[in-house]
């Protein structure tokens, strides 16, 4: 009994490290970050008729949830490959995430939505992918790769801080473009889904 205590505090302590770890990792990504090309993110959202996301795996679940928050503000927003997603057109913005760079479906979105002229903004961590040479704007993410085993840029298991990366970020946007738009929180929670 004494030594199962014993055993849930240790692993108690050991969370709290991780959970240190992955904070003291996002706050060095947020510094290593190159945030010119933000300005074109946020004026390509604010431009666009319509709003696609589109990232794979985990990567995609923090995409949907800043697809949530864009909607909050009242922008049409799609997640590409849902169901009720339109086709992209020349007036509209294409923001996508791939850890690679190279994730075919992603490239493939990529590739056809530069074709009938939309805006295409990428996140990789990747400046040579394919991904990031057919954007219009790259905004390169200084995380681990997937594949990256040596844990040099994180300790963690593979695209997490990318992950995370893709989240937080989506917030810190979110928030720059609710201080333009000014709407008071009221405003924004009648759009929240109300059928849950």
């Amino acid at each position: 009994m004494h030594s199962d205590h014993q055993q849930s505090v240790l692993h108690s302590t050991d969370i709290q490290g991780n959970l240190k770890q992955i904070l003291a990792e996002n706050n060095a990504l947020s510094e290593a970050l190159d945030y010119e090309d933000f300005g074109a993110l946020i004026e390509g959202i604010q431009q666009a008729e319509s709003i696609f996301l589109l990232a794979a795996g985990r990567s995609g679940f923090a995409m949907r949830s800043v697809a949530m928050r864009l909607m909050h503000l009242g922008f049409r927003v799609y997640f590409v490959g849902d169901t009720t997603t339109p086709a992209i057109q020349s007036t509209d913005l294409l923001w996508v995430a791939s850890g690679s760079g190279t994730t075919g479906s992603i490239v493939r979105a990529a590739e056809k939505a530069k074709s009938v002229g939309a805006n295409v903004i990428a996140f990789t961590t990747n400046p040579a992918s394919t991904l990031a040479g057919i954007s219009d704007t790259h905004i390169l993410l200084p995380a681990a790769e997937k594949e990256d085993h040596a844990g040099s840029r994180s300790k963690q298991y593979a695209g997490s801080l990318f992950e995370q990366a893709l989240l937080l970020i989506g917030d810190a946007v979110f928030m720059e473009l609710w201080k333009v738009d000014g709407s008071p929180a009221e405003t924004l929670w009648k759009r929240h889904a109300n059928m849950e």
